[in-house]
């Protein structure tokens, strides 16, 4: 039980830290919560810092996000970047851990990133909108699914220039690329990979709720 909330807990902190906040703390002398949106992520960081600063956040907010799940994984003894296999089997064989359970920690572990990032303790819960720090919980839960996400997300803004509505659809397909992909290679991990995903997704929504009403009344701003 102690190991798990280490686990979930680190999973918030790391996801927790507010990068797109100190880069423009530190490159503009000013507060990223002012610009735009208010979010803290990659689009919102470009329009305030230029977009070598948004790459920059995008990166390191997915990278924490890749970070949490790795190091869920790690601890847990499982393979980081594979779901099943015979490593997974012996390292759990002669533990306490039952092997769905530490998949169901790995799973709270990348839920937890994902809120971390979206509600940081350190900027009064008001963080981004969830999207870099998904793809890099993602990355390493099912590769293929964020790869297609991102075909998907690639083709939607370039067809109408708006990043949330590219954002939004991208994580509302994860947990159906997810049931694809366990269709077509049964997954161990699917229960609770899939619960994370149709979390995940409902936690991105939630953070896009503003963007959502601005497309619907067409005041959403387009990306330049």
């Amino acid at each position: 039980m102690f190991k798990s909330l280490f686990i979930v807990a680190l999973a918030y902190l790391l996801g927790s830290i507010p990068f797109g906040y100190l880069i423009v703390r530190a490159s503009k002398r000013a507060d990223i919560r002012e610009t735009g949106s208010g979010g803290t992520g990659a689009t919102n960081v470009s329009r305030r810092a230029g977009k070598a600063a948004g790459v920059l956040t995008l990166v390191l907010d997915a990278s924490k996000g890749a970070a949490a799940v790795a190091i869920a994984k790690g601890v847990l003894g499982l393979p980081v970047f594979a779901a099943e296999g015979g490593l997974a089997l012996n390292q759990l064989a002669n533990s306490n851990w039952a092997i769905e359970s530490a998949y169901w920690c790995v799973a709270a572990a990348a839920i937890a990133a994902l809120v971390g990032h979206i509600f940081p303790i350190w900027l009064g819960f008001r963080g981004g909108k969830g999207v870099a720090t998904g793809v890099g919980v993602f990355l390493v839960l099912s590769p293929f699914a964020v790869v297609i996400a991102g075909v998907v997300f690639l083709v939607i803004v370039l067809l109408t220039r708006y990043v949330s509505l590219g954002s939004i659809v991208a994580a509302v397909t994860i947990p159906l690329l997810v049931l694809i992909q366990n269709y077509i290679t049964p997954r161990i991990d699917c229960g609770p990979l899939i619960t994370a995903a149709i979390l995940s997704a409902a936690l991105i929504v939630f953070a896009h709720r503003q963007n959502i009403s601005r497309l619907l009344n067409g005041t959403e701003s387009k990306f330049k």
